[in-house]
């Protein structure tokens, strides 16, 4: 949907393209049963391009991180391990980044003919192209890296001037503008892939378009097969440096537009797919507990949040209910009224809404509250939920007294609370002229019956708890192209097409709290297009946003987060006016979290914890290391594989800061928060599952 998914990422169609696939590393000894050398899926959404250097979407990343290598990679516990770079260093400030690159890695093109070396050039014309076409991953680098952001905004000319520097061909030296220990978790991003000049130039303007041959490859998997709405395939390569631990020779996508949701089971039966995800819900339920009563396995919460979204400037009125202006402007007035905005907030009622997916036993396994994870990181002897919990009752201490933000419950629901509200904003709006019921549009994939009946039931409990004279919530049906068209394809603030959309979410890029907290940036967040307003790249250009970017409030919000950037001293400081940047966006119900994008049943034949994990970053994505087991997974043999992993994964608590050997596996404090984090981290596999079923049956979710 880093990815808009870090990724932003869509939920019904990327919500399982979180995580990679699980991999074993040879130290982890664990059970397994006869393995085969092929992983097979669904996918409901084309890439868009293969450009790894400009995209953060995860339709484009989950694919493209099979074929690139950066200068590190995860292994199964979330450690940063070397890849391209052997090793790395960094000088005594914290702001000189020196990475050894590895001989002999080498460039490929889809037929697996060498072409070139990598070499440390290679990350120089990656990070000066992604500049060029103006990536949408900018934002995760452009205040890291001295002097990106005065090249960017053309202070500085000549990009030699800008701190990435190749000292020779096996010598890459970063300088940064202030001390980042989790830099090195951004290595694993598109942003800071490579890329050969030699190549670049050869193909012009159609680097990274959608055919196999607008890449080389240094990585793990050569795509083969890129046919639209029909499949999707890439083989092992062969001359892989680290080909030994690859462990399918082929891995194929094919499409499904989510139409029918009990073909994964009838899929899986055949052979055609490595895994389905189970829906109580389904008529099939029973037939498939009674069958796989004991293959039936549940992911673990994530660190991805998805978001029901508001448009704070919406400019296109096509995928509408509305039957003239006027409503538009109602609905205009009514979202950039914030008590409006907390009333849906407080009517919207979670559980239900979750049922859809997982039945009412498992509803409320997946509720997240906050956009950061709760315990993402800790402020003293706070997780990051409490402080956030904290500076909330600070700011209204009646509003938010009884108010729980762990996950797994839903921590807002209250009708009483909402009807308070929505009066109390209809008020103030009808002073302004503003007529109720408030019509609000939100699109909605026709072809997919999860996506229409969380719809239904969204539209239901809203409207019951502020009164449907009040808010009238508007199902718009669209197909696939022009869904995707008005949500996740809108690179600009003129095509995003609704009121509110219950179809974004974010995966963090890094470990630490602003990976999430920065996207709401009002000058360059991530996602200020999907709530209405274009990015301000450079300094003094022309706004035209620039009066309901002011009335959103985003620039009190930007300023919390420049303050908590700015403190590199002191981490719990940092991280407590982190959350006091959460606390406000809360309080503003500008997104308001749904679910972490896990948790979800499913019978699996990929090997548990056997692929990389990685809480923060695309790293979770990739298909190396993981294996694929010919018979499912069992309960037993989950359960075992999850307590051995978790006797293993590194001890947060006993990480201080990050080491100066890159070698050194715990290389960094952002390990710290993602141990922290663990429940969202359920694995590789489970990670690797959810990959797939948002790219496609679970896409279908």
């Amino acid at each position: 949907m880093k990815k808009q998914i870090k990724k932003a990422i869509v939920s019904i169609m990327a919500a399982f393209t979180l995580g990679s696939l699980a991999a074993p590393m040879t130290s982890f000894a664990q059970e397994e049963g006869e393995l085969v050398p092929e992983y097979k899926a669904t996918y409901l959404t084309d890439p868009t391009s293969l450009d790894y250097t400009f995209s953060m979407r995860d339709i484009n990343t989950n694919h493209t991180v099979n074929f690139i290598d950066g200068l590190y990679e995860n292994d199964q516990y979330g450690n940063y391990i070397p890849a391209v770079a052997e090793s790395h260093e960094v000088s005594e400030d914290g702001l000189t980044y020196t990475y050894k690159i590895r001989p002999g890695v080498m460039w490929y093109d889809m037929n697996g003919n060498e072409w070139a070396e990598t070499t440390a050039h290679d990350f120089v014309t990656g990070l000066q192209h992604a500049v060029e076409v103006q990536s949408e991953m900018l934002p995760i680098v452009q205040n890291s890296i001295k002097g990106l952001n005065e090249y960017i905004n053309g202070e500085i000319t000549d990009f030699a001037e800008v701190g990435v520097k190749a000292v020779d061909d096996y010598t890459l030296e970063y300088t940064l503008t202030k001390p980042e220990p989790y830099f090195n978790s951004k290595t694993t991003y598109g942003i800071l892939y490579p890329i050969n000049q030699e190549f670049l130039d050869s193909m012009g303007a159609d680097f990274g378009s959608l055919s196999p041959d607008s890449i080389l490859y240094n990585g793990p998997f050569l795509l083969t097969n890129l046919t639209a709405k029909s499949q999707i395939e890439y083989v092992k390569n062969e001359n892989y440096w680290d080909a030994g631990n690859v462990f399918v020779d082929t891995v194929s996508f094919t499409y499904n537009d989510g139409s029918d949701p009990e073909v994964f089971y009838r899929l899986y039966k055949d052979g055609a797919v490595s895994f389905f995800t189970v829906q109580p819900n389904l008529p099939i339920y029973k037939e498939v507990k009674a069958e796989f009563e004991n293959e039936i396995t549940q992911q673990r919460r994530q660190g991805s949040a998805f978001l029901l979204q508001f448009n704070m400037n919406r400019i296109k009125h096509e995928a509408t209910g509305k039957s003239d202006d006027s409503q538009h402007e109602d609905t205009h007035s009514a979202i950039l009224n914030k008590k409006f905005r907390q009333a849906i907030m407080f009517g919207f009622d979670r559980h239900t809404y979750m049922t859809q997916l997982f039945g009412e036993e498992f509803a409320d396994t997946d509720i997240r509250n906050t956009l950061v994870a709760p315990e993402y990181v800790n402020v003293g002897e706070e997780n990051f939920g409490d402080a956030t919990l904290r500076h909330l009752q600070e700011m209204d201490p009646e509003l938010y007294g009884d108010v729980n933000l762990e996950d797994g419950q839903d921590g807002f629901y209250n009708p009483e609370k909402a009807k308070k509200l929505i009066e109390e904003a209809k008020a103030e709006l009808e002073v302004d002229g503003v007529t109720f019921p408030i019509q609000i549009d939100i699109p909605v994939l026709e072809t997919v019956p999860l996506a229409v009946n969380q719809a239904k039931s969204l539209k239901a409990t809203i409207e019951e708890s502020l009164g449907s004279d009040n808010v009238v919530i508007n199902p718009v049906l669209l197909a696939q192209d022009p869904y995707l068209a008005a949500t996740f394809n809108a690179t600009v603030a003129a095509e995003v097409d609704y009121d509110f959309t219950n179809e974004s979410g974010w995966i963090p890029d890094y470990l630490d709290p602003s990976t999430f907290l920065d996207i709401y940036h009002p000058k360059n967040g991530t996602f200020l297009v999907p709530i209405g307003f274009d990015p301000i790249l450079q300094e003094g250009a022309e706004d035209p946003y620039a009066e309901a970017r002011k009335e959103s409030g985003l620039e009190e919000y930007g300023t919390l987060v420049d303050e908590a950037n700015a403190i590199t001293d002191d981490m719990d400081a940092r991280y407590d006016a982190h959350a006091k940047a959460q606390a406000w966006l809360t309080d503003s119900a500008i997104a308001i979290p749904i679910r972490t994008g896990g948790s979800l049943l499913r019978v699996t034949n990929v090997v548990p914890f056997s692929g990389p994990y990685a809480f923060a970053g695309t790293g979770g994505q990739r298909f190396k290391f993981m294996k694929v087991q010919a018979e499912p997974v069992s309960k037993e043999q989950w359960q075992k594989a999850y307590d051995e992993w978790e006797a293993k994964k590194i001890d947060a608590s006993s990480i201080s800061g990050e080491k100066e050997e890159a070698g050194d596996e715990s290389d960094s404090k952002e390990e710290t928060q993602e141990e922290s984090k663990e429940e969202s981290e359920e694995t590789k596999e489970e990670s690797e599952e959810s990959k797939e079923e948002e790219t496609s049956e679970e896409s279908a979710e």
